[in-house]
C-alpha cells in the first residue's frame, strides 16, 4: 500500500500534459517574443537617432553657411532674428557656438565644447553635459572662408518622448495580441486533448473484469489521428486481452470438467483395489489406471495444444519448411507406436522436395494429431495408414489416410468442433474428440486448409491438409 501511495503521490505532483504541452508552446513563444520586440525597438531607435542627428547636422551647416571673412577674422553674419528662425525648436533647447582653431569664441554660447574631431573627419557626434543638462551635440570643421568648426547641441527630450511613443503604440498592443494568443493556445490544447481525458476517464470507470472495446463515441470524436490511434490501439490490445483470458478460461474449465471422469475412475479402481487381497485384482486394477491416467494425460496434452494455439497468432512467424523431411522424421518417431498397435505405417511422395511456407512446430501438431486418430480408429482386421505428401495444382498437400470405418457426411464438419467424437469414437471410448479440433485450428495459423473425405472405393477416411507451396509463393 504504502509504494501504491508513493506512486500516486509522484504522479499527483507530475505537470499534467496540458500544461506540459501549454508551457513548452508559449515560453518560446514569449522568449522570441520578447527578443523580437527588442530587435525591433534597438532598430527603430538607431534610426530614430540617425534622423535627429542629420537634422542636428543640418542645422550646423545652415550656421556655417552664415560665417564671413572680415578684418578682423571670420564672424557669423546673422542678425538675432535671423538666428532665432534658424535655431527655432517647438519642444528642444538648441545652443550653438562658433569657435576658431585656437578655441576664441566667433559666436553663440560661450563655454560650449565638443569632443576634438579627428584629424580626417569633418565632422563627429558626442553626447555631453553643458549646463547641468545632457546634450547631443555635432562638431562640423569647416575650411572655407577660414577654419573654424561650428558645434551645435540639442536637448534630447523629444528623442526620449519618441521612444516612449514607440513603447507605447507597439509593445502595448502586442502584449495584449500575446496575451490573447497564450489563452487560445491553452483553449485549443485542452480542446485537442479532451478526447484523451475522456479516454483515461472511460478506462478508470471500468471494472477490472471488464475487456470490452472503449465506446467508438470516446475514439471517434478525437481532433487528432493520433489520440483515435491510440483508442484503436488500447480497442486492440482489449481485445487480445479479451481473448487470452478467454482461452484460459475455457483451459481452466476444460481441464476440470474433462479430468473429473478419469480421476473418479482412477479413485474408484484404487479402492476396489484396496478393498480386495487377490494380486491379480490389483494388477487389473493398476492396468485400469495406467490407461486412465494415458488418457488423461493425452487430454491435457491436447488441451495445452488448444491454449496455445489460441496465443500464437501474434507470435507466429511462416518460414519455409521442407514438409517431406519433416513427416519422415515424424513417421520415424510413430513406427515404434504403430507397430505396438499392429498398424502398417507407411509413407508415399518423401523422397521429392516439398517446400511450404509454415511453421515446423505446428506442421508436427497437425501430422501427430491427425496419426493418433488413424492408429485409435483403424480397421480391426489388417489396419494400414498412409501417409502422402505430394504437390497438386501448384499446392502442397499433406494427406493421411486409413481404412477405419470412416465417416458419415454430416460428421466432417461437425468433427472439426471440440468435444466431438464421431460414431466410432463414441463406440470405442476413445478420445475426447479434440484431435481433428487441434488440426483445424493449426491449418488456420497456418493458412491452409483441412478436408475430411472418404477414401474412394474402400473403406476409411482420408484427412488433407493443404499448404501453400514456397517454390510457387511470390
Amino acid at each position: 500500500m504504502s509504494a501504491i501511495k508513493e506512486r500516486q503521490d509522484t504522479t499527483s505532483r507530475k505537470p499534467s500534459l496540458r500544461s506540459h504541452v501549454a508551457r513548452h508552446v508559449v515560453l518560446p513563444l514569449v522568449l522570441m517574443w520578447a527578443l523580437g520586440t527588442t530587435v525591433a525597438l534597438s532598430v527603430a531607435n538607431y534610426f530614430a537617432g540617425q534622423a535627429f542627428d542629420r537634422s542636428l547636422l543640418d542645422d550646423a551647416y545652415a550656421v556655417a553657411a552664415h560665417v564671413r571673412m572680415s578684418t578682423d577674422g571670420p564672424v557669423l553674419n546673422l542678425s538675432q532674428q535671423e538666428m532665432g528662425s534658424l535655431l527655432f525648436d517647438q519642444s528642444e533647447s538648441v545652443y550653438f557656438a562658433v569657435l576658431l582653431p585656437a578655441g576664441t569664441l566667433v559666436a553663440g554660447h560661450a563655454g560650449l565644447r565638443a569632443p576634438a574631431l579627428p584629424q580626417e573627419a569633418a565632422y563627429g557626434f558626442a553626447d555631453i553635459i553643458f549646463q547641468g543638462r545632457e546634450l547631443r551635440v555635432v562638431s562640423l570643421r569647416r575650411t572655407e572662408p577660414a577654419e573654424f568648426t561650428v558645434v551645435m547641441g540639442q536637448t534630447s527630450a523629444s528623442r526620449s518622448r519618441l521612444l516612449h511613443r514607440m513603447l507605447a503604440y507597439s509593445v502595448v498592443p502586442q502584449v495584449l495580441l500575446l496575451l490573447f494568443l497564450v489563452w487560445w493556445l491553452r483553449w485549443v490544447i485542452q480542446r485537442d486533448l479532451r478526447p484523451l481525458a475522456e479516454l483515461q476517464r472511460a478506462v478508470d470507470r471500468r471494472d477490472a473484469r471488464d475487456l470490452t472495446p472503449v465506446p467508438a463515441s470516446v475514439t471517434s470524436a478525437a481532433s487528432t489521428r493520433d489520440v483515435e490511434r491510440l483508442g484503436r490501439a488500447l480497442n486492440s490490445m482489449l481485445a487480445r486481452l479479451d481473448e487470452s483470458i478467454s482461452a484460459q478460461r475455457e483451459f481452466a474449465g476444460n481441464v476440470a470438467h474433462e479430468l473429473r471422469t478419469p480421476l473418479a475412475g482412477i479413485r474408484a479402481q484404487a479402492d476396489y483395489a484396496l478393498a480386495h487381497s487377490d494380486p491379480m485384482v490389483w494388477r487389473e486394477q493398476l492396468q485400469g489406471i495406467a490407461r486412465a491416467e494415458a488418457r488423461a494425460s493425452h487430454m491435457v496434452e491436447q488441451l495445452l495444444a488448444l491454449a496455445l494455439a489460441d496465443e500464437a497468432r501474434a507470435g507466429l512467424r511462416l518460414e519455409p519448411v521442407q514438409l517431406n523431411v519433416l513427416v519422415r522424421s515424424v513417421l520415424l518417431r510413430f513406427l515404434p507406436k504403430a507397430d505396438a498397435a499392429g498398424v502398417d505405417l507407411g509413407g508415399e511422395g518423401l523422397d521429392e522436395p516439398v517446400t511450404v511456407l509454415a511453421d515446423a512446430g505446428l506442421i508436427e501438431g497437425i501430422l501427430g494429431n491427425l496419426l493418433d486418430n488413424a492408429l485409435r480408429y483403424g480397421s480391426s482386421a489388417q489396419p494400414h495408414v498412409t501417409v502422402t505428401v505430394a504437390r497438386i495444382a501448384g499446392q502442397a498437400v499433406l494427406s493421411v489416410t486409413d481404412n477405419g470405418p470412416g465417416l458419415k457426411e454430416p460428421d466432417t464438419e461437425l468433427l472439426r468442433s471440440r468435444w466431438t467424437l464421431g460414431q466410432a469414437g463414441q463406440r470405442l471410448g476413445e478420445g475426447a474428440g479434440l484431435g481433428l479440433a487441434i488440426v483445424s485450428r493449426y491449418a488456420e495459423l497456418l493458412g491452409a486448409r483441412l478436408s475430411l473425405e472418404a477414401v474412394d472405393g474402400a473403406p476409411g477416411l482420408r484427412a488433407s491438409v493443404t499448404f501453400v507451396d514456397a517454390s510457387s509463393s511470390p
